[in-house]
């Protein structure tokens, strides 16, 4: 029998900050050409993406077998989503649009078994243990997943506190395009108002001991966030990396 791993996402934050890549083709090659690259983590997006459970699944099978630690990212927080998505081997999930300590609670139930937790039971005839080769799979489960909750509204900033110290949440991810929008500034993650809130959660979360993320996508925000003390930045999504190589490589503009 088999033993279970330790987390590899959580295992890469000691050596933060971490620098990842946003999966939004929903394509297997894409993910693994991008797991070469020397990514220490790789996000597969499922909710703004065509992704369905299937295509997910063979993402991370295309991506385990490099060092890039690999996180899910579900459409929603629905605890029928997140049950398959463990059941098919993810332990690392960002969810979005977490507000409340409440929601982050149920977000933690989901993912566990009774008596701390709701999560249907299928141990033995699943991917995540091995279809049984994992030994404890049920009594260790809990201790291999990382929980990312995404806050990225200002109900999520307002309550950021109360969110970081629920029990089970591992990390926080800030969404600064959704933020941005919900606070009126619509294409304006630089404005005084979305910057401050965005530190405010840094803050929250440091103090409560817990590593938080962001995308950014140029150089300038890059160096921002990472000055800032942020411990995961997501640097480059596929798609766009595929766009701005061929535009370059045809000669042409986006104009």
């Amino acid at each position: 029998m088999n033993k279970i791993l330790p987390n590899a996402f959580r295992a890469k934050l000691a050596n933060a900050p971490l620098r990842g890549g946003w999966l939004a083709l929903g394509d297997a090659t894409a993910a693994e050409i991008m797991a070469t690259a020397g990514y220490d983590w790789l996000l597969i997006d499922g909710e703004h993406t065509p992704n369905t459970i299937r295509t997910i699944l063979d993402q991370l099978r295309a991506v385990e077998p490099y060092p890039a630690a690999p996180v899910v990212r579900p459409v929603s927080k629905a605890p029928e989503l997140i049950k398959q998505l463990l059941d098919i081997g993810a332990r690392t999930l960002m969810v979005p649009m977490i507000e409340t300590a409440e929601q982050a609670s149920a977000l933690v139930a989901a993912t566990r078994y009774a008596p701390t937790g709701f999560r249907g039971v299928a141990i033995g005839s699943i991917r995540a243990d091995r279809w049984g080769m994992v030994a404890d799979y049920g009594a260790t489960a809990a201790d291999s997943l990382c929980l990312i909750a995404q806050i990225e509204s200002q109900i999520g900033v307002d309550n950021a506190e109360a969110i970081v110290n629920t029990d089970g949440i591992d990390a926080i991810f800030v969404g600064p395009n959704d933020l941005s929008t919900n606070m009126g500034h619509l294409g304006d993650q630089d404005s005084v108002d979305v910057q401050t809130a965005i530190n405010h959660v840094l803050s929250v979360a440091h103090d409560a001991g817990k590593p938080v993320g962001i995308i950014a996508l140029d150089a300038t925000s890059i160096r921002h966030y990472r000055d800032a003390g942020f411990d995961f930045i997501a640097t480059g999504v596929d798609g766009l990396l595929l766009r701005n190589a061929a535009i370059a490589n045809a000669g042409g503009s986006d104009a």
